[in-house]
């Protein structure tokens, strides 16, 4: 394994010693032990809390060798010194590195190196007494093999638990920069609120009303505020499956030529509303009990983490979801105003009641006003949403795997296309999935008439006939209000995840490149996941520097530290890069030009304009055969020239790599294409061609149930991307344009048929390195299986090669 750990703070010895007072690892006892050893055992008498009587302790340390030939007790009780060896072959041991198998006694420091493990600075062979205080204060900051600190794995032992009611022990706890689990999760307040929202969505004359799950310390009884996470989550109260399954769109069906038009942006505006919002609620009383409770939320991991560390948490689903007023919009801006309800009543700037009947108020009393939202996918969607915002309390947002633009979430480039494993789905249906009113009858019977009439306008405004950019969309496009953004920004995602696919979250890092606001990215070898539980960088530990830096005011460098993007490296298991940006404007250029197969490069290319064409229509039962397995298709598509879809798409490949090319940011595709018939669509496809053991971009789990978020508190599962077996090739991006919106996504241009048309497509940004040996190839074709309307037309697309060139953005080495 690799260690990599970008959330270790640099500390001054002196205050090292200080925070190592503060968990009780030195003391008035520890200050008189007069060697090195002495209080090496001290330090491990203290670091085994489950073993209560000296004997037993002793008996752990004897399990330990602090040689080849003896053992930690055996050394350490006849020895003053304590070499640096024996400290770190007692410490890898402790991390749980095994002997012979992951190092070598003889050599402790070569595993140290080669996992990636910080040493602690030393002047001699031996540790002084000073040197071992502060190595001992990095060990507890280092890694163990299960992707945890050594602190916050002795915290699962309960090294904390006689702190958490130590009335002289500060909550807080900071240690190295980050929050420690001091807080009693036997003792977890839970409750419910309803939150009053701007708005009134169901048109029942009154605001809508928004259920709110709170899990906070049980501290904030005797007076401490602290701060908040909120997961906006329109799962969190359930979800219509089954409806929804059966809303799915068929996308069987023929792409439809559209009629041209001069459309220009100011058509497809999005225009505010500005019906009026009813009166608030007169409030009559107020309280700090509320009336209901609840016994378990659908919980994220990382707020678990956070909440034995003094955060409370928050879930709430929004407008249209169970035991909340309002209906379901799909990412418009009455949702963001739903989403933004919650950290205005967090904030003290907002009512919410103790029952839905409204009779009595209660404020956020405990909150800090501080405020973070966290979340993946359309939790991450919402967060990011909120921020474009500026509303005030939001402090910073840790947004995974998020949308930027619905737009680029539902279509692309004119097209209807679907998320990645969703074909068919589109707002409506994602609506009709999260209306979870509808999970109660009496409340639905109320509502059935509003809801259907709703559900029906989004069917009609998405638009999937033309796939435009329209009104509905603009509505939905949140980087319109990037520069509204004050909160500060952790983003991360995966650069496979073809879901939300990467040009949401490089939009908005592109858009906020010049905001007075600090901004972090982090992007990962993964599909559409969390990676708070893998093992091979420390997320929590970043995600802890980061919040207890944004909400708790901490000085601990975490905007300076942290490197502005980390980004999984796709060629070698767990290693990660620092890069000070993605997709910088300055990044160079190379381009290839399309000859005979052939990805060919500028200065060595034939300019003669020779033509190839191929033909999207397949034989029937190969067509059906796609339709139910796509990762058949996806095979053939890239597989060999003369397989399955031979004259079905054109593949030009580059030489043979000489040295690694590094891309880094938006591939261009520049064309001359003809097309039979007065419709058409081109996708595209950046591919690796070379054997090799790739990353999977599904993780392993290493450890089930290995990650204690706390003290006997919840659990995760360990987690990494492994080598699979040996590929031939690997998509790295892909693209699709509809031939019809050559200019831009609303303008429909006319295709006349046989005549050839200048064609630009960005793809997909990516980040990817091509080793040496490799081949670069780009693969043309029209319909994407995965995600387009599978139409099975006769249409026959043409190329004239001499005008059609491949852009590759890339970072010099």
């Amino acid at each position: 394994m690799r260690n990599q750990q970008f959330a270790i703070r640099p500390t001054a010895p002196a205050q090292a010693l200080d925070e190592l007072q503060r968990i009780h690892f030195l003391d008035e006892k520890s200050a008189d032990l007069s060697t090195p050893s002495l209080l090496l055992q001290d330090l491990y008498d203290r670091s085994w809390p489950e073993f209560k009587t000296p004997d037993v302790i002793h008996q752990q340390l004897a399990n330990l060798m602090a040689t080849p030939d003896t053992d930690g007790w055996a050394f350490l009780s006849h020895h003053d010194t304590v070499p640096v060896t024996v400290f770190y072959n007692l410490a890898l041991q402790r991390l749980g590195f095994a002997v012979d198998l992951d190092f070598k006694l003889a050599d402790p420091l070569a595993a140290m190196a080669k996992i990636q493990l910080p040493v602690a600075d030393h002047a001699g062979n031996d540790f002084t007494i000073a040197e071992l205080k502060q190595a001992w204060y990095h060990l507890l900051t280092t890694h163990s093999k299960n992707g945890q600190t050594f602190l916050d794995q002795l915290t699962t032992h309960g090294y904390f638990e006689p702190l958490v009611h130590d009335p002289n022990v500060d909550k807080p706890l900071i240690f190295n920069g980050k929050s420690q689990a001091v807080f009693d999760t036997t003792q977890l307040i839970r409750e419910v609120v309803y939150v009053e929202s701007a708005q009134d969505t169901d048109h029942d004359g009154q605001r809508d009303l928004l259920k709110a799950e709170i899990i906070r310390p049980a501290e904030t009884e005797a007076g401490l505020k602290v701060p908040v996470l909120y997961t906006a989550s329109p799962y969190n109260q359930g979800t219509n499956d089954e409806a929804g399954d059966h809303m799915m769109h068929n996308v069987n069906v023929p792409l439809q030529p559209k009629q041209p038009n001069d459309t220009t942006l100011a058509d497809v505006t999005a225009q505010p509303d500005t019906t009026p919002v009813p009166a608030p609620r007169p409030v009559t009383a107020t309280t700090k009990e509320a009336e209901q409770t609840f016994a378990r939320e659908q919980s994220y991991t990382l707020n678990d983490y956070f909440l034995a560390r003094g955060f409370a948490v928050v879930y709430a689903a929004g407008i249209g979801t169970l035991d909340s007023d309002g209906v379901r919009t799909t990412g418009d801006p009455e949702e963001t105003t739903s989403t933004i309800a919650i950290i205005e009543w967090l904030a003290g700037n907002r009512t919410a009641f103790t029952s839905r009947a409204a009779t009595q108020a209660i404020p956020a009393w405990w909150s800090n006003h501080a405020i973070a939202m966290t979340g993946r996918s359309y939790l991450g969607t919402l967060a990011t949403a909120a921020a474009t915002t500026g509303v005030a309390g939001l402090k910073t947002v840790i947004s995974e795997a998020a949308i930027s633009n619905w737009y680029d979430y539902y279509r692309d480039g004119g097209l209807v296309i679907a998320p990645g494993g969703f074909p068919g789905e589109d707002a409506d249906v994602l609506a009709e999935e999260t209306f979870s009113r509808q999970l109660q009858a009496g409340d639905y019977h109320r509502i059935q008439a509003k809801w259907q009439a709703d559900l029906a306008a989004i069917t009609h405004d998405q638009d999937r006939a033309t796939g435009n950019y329209n009104r509905f969309w603009d509505a939905r496009n949140y980087l319109k209000h990037a520069k509204n953004i004050k909160a500060d920004l952790l983003l991360v995602h995966g650069l496979n995840d073809w879901n939300v696919k990467p040009r949401n979250v490089n939009n908005l890092w592109n858009a906020v490149r010049d905001l007075p606001v600090t901004k972090k990215l982090i992007l990962h070898q993964g599909q559409h996941i969390y990676i708070n539980a893998f093992r091979s960088i420390d997320y929590t530990d970043i995600v802890n520097l980061w919040l207890t830096h944004e909400l708790l005011g901490v000085d601990n460098q975490a905007e300076t530290l942290l490197p502005n993007v980390i980004i999984q490296d796709n060629t070698q298991p767990e290693t990660w890069h620092a890069y000070p940006d993605w997709d910088a404007p300055t990044n160079p250029t190379r381009s290839f030009n399309l000859q005979h197969d052939e990805l060919v490069d500028q200065q060595t290319h034939d300019p003669l304009a020779y033509a190839t064409s191929f033909n999207d229509q397949l034989p029937v039962e190969q067509y059906n055969r796609y339709t139910h397995d796509i990762a058949a298709w996806q095979n053939d598509l890239l597989g060999d020239k003369h397989n399955a879809m031979f004259n079905h798409r054109l593949i030009f490949k580059s030489a043979v790599l000489t040295d690694d090319l590094l891309l880094d940011g938006k591939p261009v595709v520049d064309l001359r294409v003809a097309v039979n018939q007065p419709v058409g669509m081109l996708s595209f496809q950046l591919v690796d061609y070379g054997d090799a053991k790739r990353l999977g971009v599904s993780p392993t789990i290493l450890a089930r149930k290995a990650l204690d978020e706390g003290y006997r508190w919840r659990e995760d599962d360990l987690r990494e991307f492994q080598p699979a077996a040996t590929t031939p090739f690997k998509m790295i991006t892909k693209g699709h344009r509809n031939l019809q919106n050559r200019t831009n996504t609303y303008h429909v241009d006319e295709l006349k048929p046989n005549a050839f048309y200048d064609l630009s497509v960005t793809l997909q940004p990516t980040h990817y390195r091509l080793l040496a040996g490799h081949q670069l190839g780009l693969v043309i074709y029209a319909t994407d299986f995965g995600m387009t309307v599978r139409g099975n037309q006769d249409l026959q697309y043409s190329i004239q090669l001499g005008n059609s060139a491949l852009h590759l953005p890339y970072l010099a080495e």
